[in-house]
């Protein structure tokens, strides 16, 4: 369910997003509000990463706003690398660019990260989130639900609009989903930057298939086609947009993809999870630093946000998090339920609160049945004192009758010891060169996975079944 219903048809939307946009200049108010929203992007996504790898992408990324007319000095940009484990790039007015090092990991060369972040600014230089606040304030109005991130953790709206209140987050600024129209024009937009900048515009052709391919394996490895990774939920669609943005680039195209020096340069970046943050491994859990795992349901699947673990499945959602107890787990539970309801609904208060221990932590639980237009719903909020005036909770959304599947993983959390929490290693983007003898298949060997280790191999390296390796040429592994 998205914010707008499109109805033009293609041909139409590749018109409309042909058309040049009005470029405004960088403004005092948007430098405020940029300012303003800035470390609160931090806080959300992991925080900025320094050193080398995020001077780099620094580097890039002024040099390709700069051909966005918003602002001629490089200064007046700000390009920060994420320290987050999901696919995703973002741009807010004044200057404020964002890329996660996931997202960077998944490129081949600097030609496609200054494509993806040559089409974030292209959005802020068309002023796309400013129109679809508009439109969402609009369909508000009218009674229309918008898409937020929620739409990607709930993959349908079987659980109505309690299930998006329950598991939305992030600022409405970025989780505004881009009509088509816009996608067209943005990615237009940086494939101009890629041209004025000396970079190969085919670039952006080639990352948007990388990010397709990779929406399609993780889908895969969900066992699900509904489930839609963070950039593509509001991004939408990237696989459509492969061939309208290389016929957009030119087949004879030509400029500079500096490839070898962009896999230097990204060597050693932490893929996927970073310890310091709580590491998934399949169904399991655990957080080394907090010194606590648990496990989901079978048949569930784990994503690691900074501020909560999402837990998805077919019968039901649900969200681990943490907060401060200043009082008794009753008034905590309480207090979570509170933060539920909206001002203009009624309040959502559990039938009771139950006392229990799991694996020595003291333990308490409630449920509210909560009626929607597609039927009744349980909400738990099952939560752990863990001292210290430290506690942690799931809350977990099911069809009514339906939370049973998730007492498994509320009897799961357990403290973890110092051997336990030491063992817990980051996996590590590493560049290697191919030897003469080395395959796919011999390489993809020596990724830090036991599933599907050839698929995720391709898909990083932006290589099909049939690519010939080479001596001499650099690929990208995942080590521990």
């Amino acid at each position: 369910m998205g914010l707008l219903v499109v109805s033009a048809g293609p041909a139409r939307l590749e018109a409309q997003a042909s058309k040049a946009p009005q470029v405004y200049a960088i403004s005092a108010a948007d430098k405020s509000q940029g300012a303003k929203a800035h470390p609160e992007l931090l806080a959300e996504f992991g925080g900025g990463l320094t050193g080398p790898q995020a001077s780099y992408v620094e580097q890039v990324g002024k040099r390709i706003a700069v051909q966005s007319g918003l602002s001629n000095a490089t200064g007046d940009f700000t390009v920060t690398l994420l320290n987050s484990p999901v696919n995703n790039a973002f741009a807010i007015p004044g200057g404020y660019i964002y890329v996660t090092r996931q997202l960077t990991a998944l490129m081949n060369n600097e030609a496609e990260m200054a494509g993806v972040l040559g089409h974030e600014v292209g959005h802020v230089a068309a002023r796309h989130s400013a129109q679809r606040q508009k439109a969402a304030q609009r369909n508000q109005i009218l009674g229309v639900l918008g898409s937020v991130l929620a739409g990607a953790v709930l993959g349908d709206n079987a659980f109505g609009q309690f299930g998006q209140k329950l598991f939305s987050q992030g600022s409405q600024l970025l989780t505004l989903k881009f009509s088509r129209s816009q996608e067209l024009q943005a990615d237009q937009l940086g494939i101009t930057y890629l041209k004025r900048a000396g970079y190969d515009p085919r670039a952006m052709s080639s990352v948007l298939e990388s990010l397709a391919r990779q929406n399609a394996l993780e889908a895969q490895l969900r066992g699900s086609t509904n489930q839609t990774p963070e950039w593509a939920s509001t991004h939408p669609d990237p696989a459509s947009r492969v061939r309208s943005a290389l016929t957009y680039a030119g087949q004879g195209s030509s400029g500079t993809t500096n490839r070898d020096t962009f896999l230097t340069r990204i060597d050693g970046l932490v893929y996927g999870d970073d310890p310091k943050q709580g590491v998934v491994d399949g169904r399991k859990f655990t957080h080394p630093t907090l010194r606590f795992a648990f496990e989901a349901p079978d048949g569930f699947f784990m994503v690691n946000g900074t501020q909560a673990v999402t837990i998805s499945g077919s019968s039901g959602k649900a969200q681990f998090s943490g907060g401060k107890l200043s009082g008794s787990l009753d008034s905590y539970i309480t207090g979570v339920f509170a933060g539920l309801t909206e001002s203009n609904q009624a309040r959502i208060t559990p039938a009771s609160i139950e006392k229990t221990t799991v694996n020595g932590i003291p333990a308490a639980y409630g449920v509210a049945r909560v009626q929607q237009q597609s039927g009744a719903v349980d909400v738990v909020v099952f939560a752990y004192d863990f001292g210290n005036g430290q506690a942690y909770h799931f809350l977990t959304l099911a069809q009514a009758g339906g939370a049973e599947v998730f007492t498994p993983m509320f009897r799961s959390i357990r403290r973890i010891s110092a051997a336990d929490a030491g063992s817990v290693k980051p996996r590590l983007l590493r560049v290697v060169t191919v030897r003469q003898g080395d395959t796919v298949r011999s390489l993809a060997a020596k990724m830090a996975y036991t599933d599907a280790a050839v698929d995720r191999f391709l898909v990083l390296n932006g290589m099909d079944a049939n690519t010939a390796l080479t001596p001499g040429q650099k690929v990208k592994i995942v080590t521990y």
